[in-house]
């Protein structure tokens, strides 16, 4: 896995049009009918990277179909770059890049995604982007519309383990946005009976020990150190 796998799945469907399509069905086999129909720009980075082996690097949210959030699982794991000129100067083929048409560099304003090809200089890059005029096509953008950009740690190293120092440790009863994180990582694990609600209920407890007992750890249903990597494992 690596941002030459992602790329190659993304070259895979370029010329793909219209929806719903094979990207949008497969998001919302997982995450309801209402995403047949949606925008596909954030739905295509998932389905690149999780048909890449590329999840946990690309996605340290889970999956994602709103390209705000995206942005923030980046922010949160200290993998996010402004998009100053000086900045996209710096980006690598594979990085995730996120636009804003009001040529901002807020996070709170992204209007679309795609992923980095081809670093070209002058602040442009050449992308990759799905639901760009409703299909997936190659582009090329400058630094005045990039928000910023994700840098995914393709190849792992100690991300992971980085990750996890610093997030909490969860049980029944908890609620907020981590909460969320791990429906999101138990729907990404085939758990389709989740639903996103930010609230550690049943029926997440239920799905967390069905993961630590496939990931060999002690079923006890509470996320911490030991459960957060075998949510994040990539198959």
């Amino acid at each position: 896995m690596g941002a030459a796998q992602m790329l190659a799945e993304a070259r895979r469907c370029l010329g793909m049009a219209g929806r719903p399509n094979r990207i949008t069905r497969e998001y919302a086999s997982r995450h309801g009918d209402e995403f047949l129909d949606a925008s596909w720009c954030d739905m295509a980075i998932t389905f690149w990277a999780r048909h890449s082996g590329n999840a946990a690097a690309v996605l340290p949210g889970g999956d994602r179909a709103y390209t705000v959030w995206h942005a923030q699982d980046f922010q949160k794991v200290g993998r996010w770059h402004v998009g100053t000129t000086a900045e996209v100067n710096r980006a690598k083929p594979g990085d995730i890049v996120f636009f804003d048409w009001g040529a901002s560099n807020s996070v709170g304003a992204i209007d679309h995604v795609g992923i980095v090809e081809k670093a070209l200089g002058g602040g442009r890059v050449q992308t990759i982007e799905a639901n760009t005029a409703n299909a997936c096509k190659r582009r090329v953008r400058a630094s005045d519309v990039i928000a910023g950009y994700g840098r995914p740690a393709y190849g792992g190293g100690n991300w992971t383990e980085d990750m996890v120092k610093k997030l909490p440790q969860l049980a029944k009863g908890a609620t907020g946005e981590h909460v969320q994180s791990v429906q999101a990582l138990l729907l990404a694990r085939s758990h389709p009976e989740i639903k996103m609600t930010g609230k550690f209920d049943d029926a997440t407890e239920k799905a967390v020990k069905a993961v630590q007992k496939w990931g060999g750890i002690p079923s006890d249903g509470v996320v911490g150190q030991k459960t957060w990597p075998v949510l994040l494992r990539v198959n």
